[in-house]
């Protein structure tokens, strides 16, 4: 998924209880479930990041030569200014875009 076009909050905003937990009628379930899902992001974010900084690695074992790569800054910035993973998880549940189900009630 897209992580980059979400329209996520990037500070802390407040929600409708009743709208939260409005598709299981349980507010801690949606939360559970909520969380969950900002774990997910909060993988998918990691594993690109550390994928894009290491193009940019440098494997040298002399320590002689430290500097800063632009484009490494660059995009350790970038992954900083995206809204937070609870901020996208919440979001995604208010637009229904995360699929859930309870196998106690199927």
């Amino acid at each position: 998924m897209d992580y980059k076009d979400t329209k996520a909050p990037l500070s802390t905003i407040t929600y409708d209880k009743n709208e939260i937990e409005a598709p299981t009628e349980n507010i801690y379930e949606a939360i559970s479930i909520i969380a969950k899902r900002a774990n997910q992001i909060n993988s998918d974010l990691k594993r690109e990041l550390v994928d894009k900084l290491d193009e940019f690695a440098t494997y040298n074992d002399s320590l002689e030569e430290v500097f800063e790569n632009k484009e490494q800054i660059e995009v350790s910035k970038f992954y900083e200014r995206l809204p937070k993973p609870t901020a996208m998880a919440v979001e995604e549940w208010l637009n229904e875009k995360v699929y859930h189900r309870n196998p106690e009630t199927e």
